[in-house]
């Protein structure tokens, strides 16, 4: 029997590589690691803060015959040896955030695969705080909500951002920037600034070809 992944999953499997070892933060079902087993990985961490959903992810890798990976109850990567993919996924950007400065093993080799629920902005923020950078991102939808996947680097240089990229990053997909471009709408009833960084994100989308979206 295979795991199915809905897109958001799939998009953020699809950026893990396979040959490498890999921790799954926060994995509640582990949907990804398993479907990341059946792929031929072979060093997986599946992790999580609490009991019960970690019972849940046990419980999907007997239903698929998995007994290879390997499930740890921790705090974040706390207690995880050094490992190459880090995938930490649907959480709030500022706990993902929180969960890769306790990090103690950064180098230059790894990637995060990241996919925050809210506070994207804050999240790409903290990265480039921290010395990471956005390699890409990509868009996912699923029960009819808009995410982005981002595939991340350590460069170990510290950077700041401006308030536009940290609103969109390097995703260029139509539907997410009309996501963000309705939380700014929102963010701007409090202060104008939201406001001119929305209409900068509307125009550029206005004067760019749909092939380039």
């Amino acid at each position: 029997m295979r795991v199915h992944l809905d897109e958001r999953l799939r998009t953020i499997a699809g950026l893990v590589r396979p040959d490498r070892k890999i921790a799954d933060i926060g994995t509640d079902h582990a949907f990804v690691p398993c479907w990341l087993w059946q792929q031929g990985a072979r060093e997986i961490f599946a992790t999580d803060i609490s009991e019960g959903p970690l019972s849940r992810a046990k419980s999907t890798a007997r239903l698929y015959g998995i007994d290879g990976i390997r499930f740890m109850l921790c705090d974040g990567l706390d207690g995880v040896p050094p490992v190459d993919d880090v995938i930490i996924a649907g959480m709030g950007g500022e706990m993902i955030g929180d969960i890769i400065s306790r990090c103690k093993f950064l180098n230059s080799e790894m990637r995060f695969i990241l996919q925050p629920m809210t506070k994207d902005h804050l999240l790409r923020y903290a990265l480039y705080r921290m010395g990471l950078e956005i390699i890409s991102e990509k868009t996912a939808v699923a029960g009819r909500k808009v995410y982005t996947v981002m595939l991340c680097g350590y460069s170990g240089r510290a950077q700041n951002i401006d308030g536009r990229f940290a609103f969109t990053g390097k995703n260029t997909d139509r539907a997410y920037h009309e996501k963000i471009a309705a939380k700014l709408a929102k963010m701007g009833k409090r202060d104008e600034y939201y406001l001119r960084l929305r209409e900068e994100i509307l125009r550029e989308d206005k004067n760019t070809s749909p092939e380039k979206i």
